[in-house]
Parts: structure tokens; sequence; C-alpha cells
């Protein structure tokens, strides 16, 4: 045999090897999906407490998966509290730590399923940005409704030649809220976190428990469509709503906690439960170690496909939280951070009043708007410590109980050392203010109200450096 035909039957031989391997591994790797329910409470499920909404879809999913009861986001907002999702780091981390700002140039949850075989789809709400970052294989949206396009999706896994994850990111039950709806003069006084009597509902209530209904039909049409495609039972689903509505912005429970649910059959038991910590940095290591490969150590979140397979042991010992109350609609300096452990919650108001003087600079506008974050806040303390065994929403201050002492301590040096770890604009700033993208503190509109004095004081100096 002529020895250039021999290298070529080598190449060959090796090709098809390869092409073997290939096709062995993506026949064992899983479809997998994630719905996004966005600014959800924890507790308005039937299955958590809520009989007063329909979740009947939701609650069907806890009853043949595996719900986690300490799950958490890092940060209680929607652009921030996606981009741990879709980058696997924190929200400091991968420059989305506040809401409409856009990630770094980081690897994302396109980079690292692409090079396991997989195809990436995202259909409904994006909502964070630069679009350069993310190399979605598809992403499918709706121009006419606020509703997932759903024969988009369908006409994508008919032709789909490789395995896919796909994301659903619903728009509800966000608002805008209907003031027509099917809620109106029902009772809507459910909220375990405090006490709320008919007479002082929000007004957005009826209207929330409406998306949460229609919510609830459209995470039902996505089951069903997925069972008449045979993919229900052959793949992954996980649910969850990327942050509470109650805790919005801040750093609390009702913020910071989220309902998580993973339906995935003859690997998961149905009707099971977890109470470990679990973080949204944690979902794209799981589906990277799922699909065969090896989260990057560069990687902030953990897998716990362990915990998805029976196992009981802890992935994560502290799950954290930010805040900053920057660029949002109604805007203040007031940046708080938290780290919480499987029983304590530790958290530091760094503009509180009782310490903002010594945040104070030589810049008179910069410090009005110092001054105003902690006057806002006047009730926060610098630093609190709650039992969330005892006390699940945040209701007792411990910071001054001379019996937690060593708790509070320790729990300050973790976040302290997790800020680091993060690079923390915190650790190099005395009283940072972020340049604003949409809502800056010295413009007035509907939702802020700055002193006439102050509107346009600051400039682009008075911010500190950015990477947009």
């Amino acid at each position: 045999m002529h020895i250039s035909n021999f290298h070529n039957i080598k190449q060959t031989s090796i090709l098809l090897l390869l092409m073997l391997v290939t096709a062995s591994l993506q026949s064992q790797q899983p479809n997998m999906f994630l719905y996004i329910a966005d600014d959800q409470n924890t507790w308005d499920y039937g299955v958590h407490g809520n009989t007063q909404v329909d979740t009947s879809a939701y609650d069907n999913l806890i009853n043949e998966g595996m719900v986690f009861m300490n799950a958490y986001t890092s940060q209680a907002i929607c652009a921030p509290s996606r981009s741990q999702i879709f980058t696997g780091l924190y929200p400091m981390k991968n420059g989305c730590m506040a809401n409409h700002l856009p990630v770094k140039n980081v690897p994302d949850i396109n980079d690292y399923l692409n090079a396991l075989g997989y195809e990436v789809v995202l259909a409904g709400k994006g909502h964070i940005k630069p679009n350069s970052v993310f190399n979605w294989t598809h992403h499918f949206y709706s121009t006419k409704n606020r509703l997932l396009p759903l024969n988009k999706v369908e006409a994508y896994i008919q032709t789909a030649t490789k395995p896919y994850c796909i994301i659903f990111a619903s728009e509800l039950p966000h608002g805008p809220y209907p003031a027509k709806n099917s809620y109106t003069n029902k009772p809507l006084d459910y909220d375990p976190s405090s006490k709320v009597s008919k007479a002082n509902v929000g007004k957005y209530k009826s209207g929330y428990y409406q998306n949460i209904e229609d919510d609830n039909k459209q995470l039902a049409n996505v089951i069903s469509m997925l069972k008449r495609l045979s993919l229900y039972d052959e793949s992954i689903f996980m649910y969850l709503s990327d942050h509470g509505l109650k805790g919005k912005w801040s750093v609390s429970e009702t913020g910071l906690k989220i309902p998580f649910v993973v339906r995935w059959p003859k690997k998961i038991r149905p009707a099971s439960k977890s109470n470990q910590l679990v973080s949204l940095v944690d979902i794209l290591p799981t589906w990277i170690e799922i699909a065969g490969g090896v989260p990057n150590a560069q990687i902030d979140g953990v897998s716990f496909l362990a915990l998805l397979e029976g196992k009981d042991n802890p992935v994560r010992k502290f799950a954290y939280g930010i805040a900053t109350r920057q660029n949002i609609q109604k805007c203040y300096v007031f940046p708080s951070r938290s780290v919480r452990d499987s029983r304590y919650k530790y958290i530091k108001n760094f503009n509180a009043f009782e310490v903002y003087k010594q945040n104070l600079g030589n810049n008179p506008s910069a410090n009005e708007f110092i001054k105003n974050g902690a006057m806002k806040f006047k009730h926060k303390p610098y630093e609190e410590l709650y039992d969330l065994e005892a006390d699940p929403y945040e209701k007792n201050n411990l910071a001054n109980n001379n019996s937690f002492k060593k708790k509070k301590e320790m729990l300050s040096l973790e976040l302290s050392a997790w800020m680091k770890s993060q690079e923390d604009f915190l650790i190099t700033h005395k009283m940072p203010l972020i340049k604003p993208t949409q809502h800056p503190l010295d413009r007035q509109s509907k939702w802020n109200k700055p002193d006439a004095r102050l509107i346009g004081s600051l400039t682009d100096k008075d911010y500190i450096p950015v990477h947009y």
C-alpha cells in the first residue's frame, strides 16, 4: 500500500472514531430547559401556602421533581439575576452589579455549552447586555405581546440536530399589571413575611395575581409542548423566579430567596426536597457537568449535580447578596452586602445613617446624595444578624446581642473575604457613585425627586471608573 494512502486511511479512521465518540457523547447528553418567572415572591405558589392564586403547573412540578428550599440569587434585580445564570459569576465580577448595566467581556453559557456540543436558545426576555457577549444560537421573542413565542421554539426543536439548552425567559408576572383582571374584589392578603389586611393590600396586587395566573398558563403550555414532542420525560426541566417582588433591590430574604425546582425523570426522586444552599451561579456549572464537561475553576458557582443524584452533602457553605440601590427608578446611594450560612445571615449596610458621615468626601454634590441615601433608609442599622431558622423574615436583629458575637464576627470576616475575591468597589472606594445608564441620581423624573439645586450637579468625574 502506498504510504500516502495509508495516511489517508489513518486520518479517515481517526475522524470516524472522533465522530463516533462525539455521537456517543451526544446520545448521553440530555436536553436541558429552564423556565424563568419574573418578579414572583417565593411564597406566591399554592404548594408554598398561597391558595389565592392559581399556580397548578408549578405545583405539579414540585410533585414530580426536587424543590430547593434554600435557593438564592445574589442580587434581587432582573438583569443582575440573569447575569449570574448566564455567566456563572456574581454580578460584581461579571460587571452587571446594577440594573441595566452590561456584563464584561467574559465567557458565558454559549461558550461553555457550545464547546460541549450544545446549542443554546433564549426564548423571551433578554434584558441583559451587550448582545455581542451572548452568542445565542437563536434568540426568539415576540414583538406583538409579552408571551413566549412557543411556535418558534417548537419549529427549532423539530429541526434540531444537536443537544440543546433552551431558556424560557418569561416577562410575567413582572408589571405592567392589568387594571381589568379576574382578581378584583377577591382576597389578596396572603403574605407570611408581614401582617396584611384587606384594607392595606397594594393597588397593584390584583394585577400581579392576574399576571401570576397568566404565567402559570404559559408554563403549562410549555410543558404541554414538550410532552407533545416526547421531550418532557427525557430531559431536565428547571423552574425558578429571578427574585422576589417584595424585596426587590434589597438584600432581604424576601428579595434574594427564590423558588427553585428541578425535574429529571429516572434521576430525581419525585416530591423530593433539598435544604442545602444553592445559588443562581451554580446552575451553569451544573449544566456543564451534566453535559459531560468539567466546570472552569474561574466560575464562581459550584455544581449541585450530586444533590440531584440524591446525595445530601453541602455543595456550598455560604450564599452571598449585594444591593446598590443605584440606576433604578427610585435611586439612592445605599449599598449593602450580605452572607448567610446554613442558619444565620449577616448584613452590612455601608451607608447606614449611623456611619454615613464617615463616607463623606470633598465633593459637596456627591455628599448630598450620600446623605440622602442614609436618610432614606434611616431605620436600617449598619449591621444586621438574623437566625433564619427561628426568624425567616428577619424581624429580630441579633447584631448587638453578645450571645451571637462570635457568629457575627465569623460571618463579617467571610463577607469581607468574598468582597475582596470579587474586587468589590466598596473595598477601594469610600462610598462610590455608579455611572448611570438610565436613572441618574441628579435627574428629576416621576420616580426620582432630587432637590432642584442638585439637578444636573454630577459630572463624569464624580463616578467610579467602570467597564462601560
